[in-house]
């Protein structure tokens, strides 16, 4: 295929379903609602996993050692995603130069859609042994390798198409797909918690949220393949702005902007199992006043908080800058730590401290998040942008969230909550300093 061409690395797929859309502009808002139903179902399959690692992994596949140690390996597995992400990244981003980016999705939304909805067929360890466990981390690694491959560059492409004076808005819609996701995951297990006694939650109720997976990643697959298919993608294409490149090319030319672009992030990534995954966690292995399917109920509420925040953050982007806002909410973070640090006992055993941490770490969790995805692109080129976005995004998950609910966990059995603060404030210097050292187009933006 020649290069001069706008469908240039488009498959035969790809090239028909440009021509059937014709001269049809696609308005940021379309791009908009796709990049969110995309996020959200991506989010969804995670925190269902990461949720079933709290309130059922430790019971269906570690039976064989007390909850707290089930909790610590069910965490481990979780963050076998986080390390198979960059290389899900790199492998998909061959297939994407080789096959183009219809197969490319269409292989990695099923790949994540399939290994989240095996996971509600898996033997309990008491049927098959300890094969369930290594099936259960085979099945794992296969969604990290998936949500690598599921990056599609819409994001990108919505911030191109976005007005100027309004791109810190625009920024921010991806992000939305982050509360969505939980509060979809949350609502499912909340209902089957508070509506099965624990015996037929164990034995079958948890399966049927993995289950709903893979239709809600073929919803998502359709929603994104009608904007990939679009004459502003090709177009995207053919100037090199959204073009896979290989890594090593990409590191050759912005090793340091990767490394940098992965903590910027970092306050907003460390608080973000904070307040979802690791809470729940807490709860189930030392609260006796409050039930799990209560306390998502909680948290369901605090996302839609969060939700609120990242709209929040949009508009506070377009009025002060990214930069400012991203220095704004990692410092608003800091201090939340602090207080964590000084007051650990507000998460203790006193229902309107967790609903107040909860409330408040969902709420700064939208303000940081909102405007990561600015962050990590805005130091690249535009020929390094699609594929230096994906790799800096997945380095800044795996540091900042990949291993934080093991962690988080770890230190607040051993030392107390008070050290969930202090891991917290870490997270809030990287960030801050990463900011106060970029000399990047940020500082502009």
């Amino acid at each position: 295929m020649s290069s001069n061409t706008p469908m240039a690395s488009a498959t035969i797929l790809e090239r028909d379903a440009q021509q059937a859309m014709g001269d049809h502009k696609v308005h940021p808002n379309e791009i908009a609602i796709g990049v969110v139903i995309g996020r959200a179902s991506e989010y969804f399959d995670f925190f269902v996993f990461g949720i079933a690692c709290v309130l059922v992994f430790p019971k269906v596949f570690f039976p064989f050692v007390d909850p707290l140690k089930g909790t610590l390996y069910a965490f481990s597995i979780f963050a076998l995603a986080f390390i198979a992400r960059p290389l899900g990244t790199v492998l998909f981003m061959a297939i994407d130069r080789r096959h183009g980016r219809s197969v490319k999705l269409t292989t990695a939304l099923f790949l994540l859609g399939g290994s989240t909805a095996a996971v509600s067929f898996l033997p309990r360890y008491d049927s098959i042994g300890i094969a369930s466990v290594y099936i259960l981390a085979g099945l794992r690694i296969l969604q990290g390798l998936a949500l690598g491959g599921a990056w599609d560059g819409l994001a990108s492409l919505l911030a191109m198409n976005a007005p100027r004076e309004r791109r810190g808005w625009y920024a921010m819609i991806p992000q939305l797909g982050a509360p969505l996701g939980f509060m979809v995951a949350s609502a499912l297990f909340a209902f089957f918690i508070v509506n099965l006694d624990e015996a037929d939650f164990i034995d079958w109720g948890w399966r049927f949220p993995f289950y709903c997976a893979f239709t809600i990643n073929v919803v998502a697959l359709f929603a994104r393949l009608r904007l990939v298919a679009t004459e502003e993608f090709a177009r995207m294409m053919d100037l090199d702005r959204l073009r896979p490149v290989p890594a090593l090319e990409l590191f050759r030319h912005h090793a340091g902007d990767v490394i940098r672009g992965a903590f910027v992030p970092l306050a907003a990534f460390a608080l973000f199992h904070l307040v979802t995954i690791f809470p729940i966690a807490w709860l189930a292995l030392n609260s006796t006043t409050r039930s799990p399917g209560e306390f998502l109920i909680v948290q369901f509420s605090g996302a839609i908080v969060c939700a609120g925040a990242v709209a929040a953050s949009g508009l506070i982007a377009d009025q002060i800058g990214r930069r400012n806002a991203l220095i704004m909410s990692a410092s608003l973070i800091g201090f939340f730590a602090i207080g964590s640090i000084i007051a650990p006992l507000l998460f203790g055993e006193s229902a309107i401290g967790q609903t107040i941490y909860v409330t408040i770490g969902f709420m700064l969790l939208g303000l940081a998040y909102g405007q990561t995805a600015g962050a990590v692109t805005a130091r690249l080129g535009n020929r390094y942008r699609y594929t230096g976005a994906a790799l800096t995004s997945d380095f800044a998950w795996l540091i900042g969230a990949g291993f934080a609910p093991l962690v988080a966990l770890f230190l607040s059995q051993r030392y107390g909550l008070a050290m969930i603060g202090v891991y917290l404030l870490s997270g809030a210097v990287c960030s801050l300093v990463a900011l106060f050292t970029d000399r990047s187009e940020l500082r502009q933006m």
